[in-house]
């Protein structure tokens, strides 16, 4: 029973296959827009979709059929007059054709499909497209990439740090791209998953990703940033050159002889003692204390029917 019987497997598989098939991916990062202006989202697949609107809690907009663009509204959401479908020659995008400052959320993309074994449906989220209704011009970030500070680099790893400041709107995305120094054509770093860590605080994000130094060649760096004003590069280059040979071990003094394993059984003998004695002192010392507290008490106590007695 360690293992899935064969139907199950497949199953899985084809399971996991028509998942990746059906990656969601939204384009636009954020969209401004001020009030009484038109604004549309890109259609994130070619399959049926819905919309959902995140402010506090998810809430289903519309579900749109896009063989014809035809529009299923029939969700209960308070500003369902609002929304339309538009641009149906180049897709059929969600649109508002005046936007107002409660239009402000952020929009989800999602695939529905049906699982063709068991019949279920499952569904599939976008990345979210954030829109902000306000007067604000759209700025795009200034870029700038530097090496971090790391204890990475004595494990044969560097870090590098690309920062993205002074935006509007705020969310950025980063990707990266290294060119070896004596040439050549720059390549794409695939995805961090898990090595890049981001960091965001007022009027600047931060992004620090983990570089593999076990290639002898020295690359150099770029950093570049998704925005809606446009993708933006880093003006300088870094380059991180491949880690230095370890440090070999350091060697204990020559005049300094080494422990004996008879040296080192008779301190742990001497700790030994040394703690029971402690224990012991600790011991006596809390024994003392409860008896004089106890004799105290009697003195008192017995100190006080005689002053009774007496009265009487």
């Amino acid at each position: 029973m360690l293992f899935l019987p064969a139907a199950a497997l497949c199953c899985l598989c084809s399971a996991l296959v028509t998942m990746a098939a059906a990656q969601v991916i939204q384009d636009d990062l954020t969209l401004t827009g001020r009030v009484g202006e038109s604004v549309s989202f890109i259609m994130c697949a070619d399959r049926d979709i819905d919309w959902y609107q995140k402010n506090e809690t998810y809430r289903m907009i519309l579900r749109i059929n896009t063989n014809d663009c035809s529009v299923k509204s029939g969700y209960g959401h308070p500003q369902k007059d609002d929304f339309s479908v538009g641009d149906k020659q180049n897709g059929c995008k969600l649109q508002i054709e005046k936007v107002k400052p409660d239009h402000s959320a952020t929009y989800y993309c999602v695939c529905y499909m049906k699982d063709t074994h068991n019949y279920n449906y499952y569904y599939i989220f976008g990345s979210g497209t954030k829109l902000s209704v306000t007067d604000e011009q759209v700025v795009k970030p200034v870029v700038s990439v530097y090496p971090a500070a790391s204890r990475a680099h004595l494990e044969g790893n560097s870090s590098l740090l690309c920062v993205a400041s002074a935006m509007f709107p705020p969310l950025v995305q980063f990707s990266w791209k290294r060119q070896k120094k004596n040439g050549g054509e720059a390549e794409e770093l695939p995805p961090a998953e898990g090595e890049q860590l981001e960091l965001r605080e007022a009027g600047r994000t931060i992004a620090i990703r983990m570089v593999d130094g076990s290639d002898s060649d020295t690359y150099k760096y770029s950093c570049w940033v998704k925005h809606e004003g446009g993708t933006v590069e880093a003006q300088t280059q870094q380059e991180v050159p491949a880690p230095a040979a370890s440090c070999p071990p350091e060697r204990e003094p020559a005049d300094l002889p080494a422990l004996q394993p008879a040296d080192l059984s008779f301190q742990s003998q001497c700790r030994v003692k040394l703690l029971c004695l402690l224990y012991t002192v600790l011991i006596v010392k809390s024994l003392v204390y409860c008896c004089g507290l106890s004799l105290l008490m009697i003195l008192t106590n017995k100190g006080a029917s005689t002053n009774c007695t007496h009265a009487d």
